[in-house]
């Protein structure tokens, strides 16, 4: 992986187009043509699923603007600023987490929010951003592959925040964030003598992590996993719901605003975590793998301008935030079919969100800087 990254192209042996209205708002046009049509599909899912509440649509619109005007703004800044503001984003992020704990805002049974002027946000959102930031600008000072001091550091990195946000307690974004920073240890050449060590780690840490650390809802949503039918009435309706809607879709659907599941609120969270079980149901399966493809065209090119990054710090920071962006579609779709535990993951630019949706647009805004930057940062 490391040789990898060392044969990439430099900026020099690329092809230099013509400026263009594009390259002049330093934004990747199919890129950002996807993240739009990927909003407006998200949009038209949404209203069916909160049953045409314009109260709704109306705030989601507002969320997606915000975020695309982040992101444009995130498109202009250099790659070598973000890597000398990263460590104190970092730290940012970290002091708003202890925050969190000690005067932040609960709902539901968690504590993750802080509240400014009326304002409520999620610094755990924050850390998905700032971890692969932080870890990409430590190992792209230093040679590579990492030696074990530096991936020592790595951990710590990306454990702490990881640990602050269990504690709200969080296990999805926790796992999330600490995924995004594993990603960029493992594409700067993580030995797989070190992988292999850190899965027995985890295998021999699964008892005591369930017997005392895991909550007893987090335990009962693995159990449930395993036997849905166990609870029916219980921790094991979400699943067994989403299942209902998406097998009842079958291949072309019921039609637009036309299930039933979620209109008749069979279907809990049919705006947020379950959304893609109400697109399953309404336009079948056929609906589902057309944006499965959209998903997939987001990340290619993700990929496509990592390959082309002029640094190291860009390569290390785009791929990262493309294989996250992956493993949120992955993680909501595997838990609405009931193949993982329901751990609150959100689907990114469809379900109802604010702050998520705000901090994954800034990520593709990163993302375009990336793209267009002609500048050696390592």
């Amino acid at each position: 992986m490391a040789e990898y990254l060392r044969r990439m192209p430099l900026s020099g042996e690329t092809f230099q187009s013509r400026s263009t209205l594009w390259s002049f708002l330093k934004l990747d046009p199919w890129l950002f043509g996807g993240l739009v049509v990927l909003a407006g599909f998200g949009l038209t899912v949404l209203n069916s699923a909160v049953d045409g509440s314009s109260a709704a649509i109306q705030r989601q619109s507002i969320y997606l603007l915000i975020g695309f005007i982040v992101m444009l703004v995130a498109a202009q800044i250099p790659v070598y600023r973000y890597a000398r503001l990263a460590p104190w984003m970092y730290l940012a992020g970290m002091l708003s987490l202890i925050a969190v704990l000690v005067i932040g805002v609960g709902a539901k049974g968690a504590q993750r929010w802080l509240a400014l002027g009326g304002f409520r946000f999620q610094p755990s959102e924050i850390m998905k951003l700032a971890v692969p930031l932080t870890i990409a600008w430590y190992l792209a000072k230093r040679s590579l592959p990492p030696n074990p001091k530096y991936v020592a550091a790595t951990l710590f990195l990306m454990g702490l925040p990881a640990v602050f946000i269990f504690l709200q307690p969080d296990l999805g974004t926790a796992i999330l964030v600490a995924v995004s920073g594993f990603f960029v240890l493992f594409l700067a050449g993580l030995s797989w003598r070190y992988i292999a060590t850190a899965l027995t780690l985890v295998l021999v840490s699964l008892w005591p992590l369930w017997s005392f650390v895991m909550k007893d809802y987090q335990r009962q949503r693995v159990l449930t996993l395993l036997n849905p039918e166990s609870d029916r009435l219980g921790a094991g309706w979400n699943i067994i719901q989403s299942k209902t809607a998406i097998g009842s879709g079958g291949w072309s659907g019921k039609g637009y605003m036309q299930g039933t599941q979620s209109l008749l609120d069979f279907l809990p969270e049919s705006n947020t975590d379950f959304i893609i079980a109400v697109l399953a149901e309404e336009y079948g399966l056929h609906g589902v793998l057309w944006l499965v493809l959209l998903y997939l065209f987001i990340c290619l090119r993700g990929f496509w301008i990592s390959y082309n990054a002029s640094s190291t710090y860009g390569r290390l920071v785009a791929a990262s935030i493309t294989l996250t962006f992956f493993v949120y579609v992955f993680v909501n779709m595997g838990m609405v079919a009931g193949i993982l535990p329901v751990v609150g993951v959100p689907l990114p630019l469809v379900s109802a969100g604010g702050t998520s949706i705000v901090t994954l647009l800034a990520g593709f805004g990163i993302l375009m800087a990336i793209s267009q930057d002609k500048r050696q940062v390592n």
